[in-house]
């Protein structure tokens, strides 16, 4: 399945001809199409660097794993429930796993990049601020994720499973030399589960049909699957969810203060100056 994801140097080579798409629409004075090209310009463009920062880290990757066993043994000491006995319920059902595995690689990109494209096309007020939500989040999302955490599938000790191997769909490279590759040391947070929720939150509050609850299937699935297939522990999600509910957070409180400025700059008494015509208002000729 390696082949249903992109590599971020395909990812970054997309997002250039985008952007060079945009500058030539711009030329043309075709503006829908050159903001089109743009906004999927710098979708793509954040998807490359999602996919770099797996290959870098700040600290060594020789940790990794033992920071994934702390994750499993607190959440056991706080009381969570056991990932690796979900994903036992469902070993036993090979077409589950194999749905499982595939939503997993396919549905995180194609959903958001679908809500993306119908709140731009059908809703374009709103558009900014699903934009900023999901550049701010996976931002932040990415800065986390230059500390190596292993996932879950990487502790067979513990009973974890990686089933995605075992069934031929991963979209993670092999082992190299013994060595593990980098992309593999980023579940924490879960851009995953930051995304699907993300999404959801979108369409409830962008549409008004009343089908649009109906979008909250796919964070309940996207937690079912990441949590089965052993690519996240809980933490993974509950940390990408503050970060989701912090970016709000700091959307909020910008709108809040554009609102306020800009009742400031109506309400405040004009000068006489700014009362004078425009024509009145350049500066004398010195003779």
């Amino acid at each position: 399945m390696q082949n249903l994801t992109l590599t971020w140097q395909t990812a970054g080579g997309a997002a250039v001809v985008l952007y060079g798409g945009a500058y030539a629409a711009a030329r043309v004075r075709k503006p829908g199409a050159s903001a089109l090209l743009r906004e999927a310009g710098t979708l793509l463009a954040l998807f490359a660097l999602w996919q770099l920062v797996g290959h870098l880290s700040v600290m060594s990757a020789d940790h990794a794993l033992d920071r994934a066993s702390w994750i499993h043994r607190t959440e056991q000491e706080i009381g969570l429930p056991d990932e690796a006995s979900w994903q036992a319920a469902v070993t036993p059902y090979p077409v589950l796993v194999r749905l499982a595995n595939y939503y997993y690689a396919v549905m995180h990109f194609a959903v958001m990049l679908g809500v993306l494209l119908w709140v731009f096309l059908r809703h374009r007020g709103r558009y900014a601020w699903v934009r900023n939500t999901v550049v701010i989040t996976t931002a932040v999302c990415l800065l986390v994720q230059f500390i190596p955490v292993a996932p879950p599938r990487m502790l067979p000790g513990s009973g974890f499973v990686d089933v995605a191997a075992e069934y031929g769909q991963s979209v993670y490279g092999g082992a190299v030399g013994g060595v593990v590759v980098a992309d593999q040391l980023s579940a924490m947070p879960s851009v995953h589960v930051a995304w699907c929720v993300l999404a959801a939150v979108a369409v409830v509050r962008v549409s008004r049909s009343p089908f649009r609850w109906l979008v909250a299937l796919h964070p309940a699935l996207t937690v079912a699957v990441v949590v089965v297939t052993a690519n996240h522990f809980w933490a993974d999600g509950i940390v990408a969810i503050a970060i989701l509910l912090c970016a709000y957070a700091v959307l909020a409180s910008a709108a809040r203060w554009r609102g306020r400025t800009s009742v400031e700059t109506e309400t405040r008494p004009r000068t006489a100056a700014e009362d004078r015509p425009k024509e009145d208002r350049r500066p004398k000729q010195v003779t």
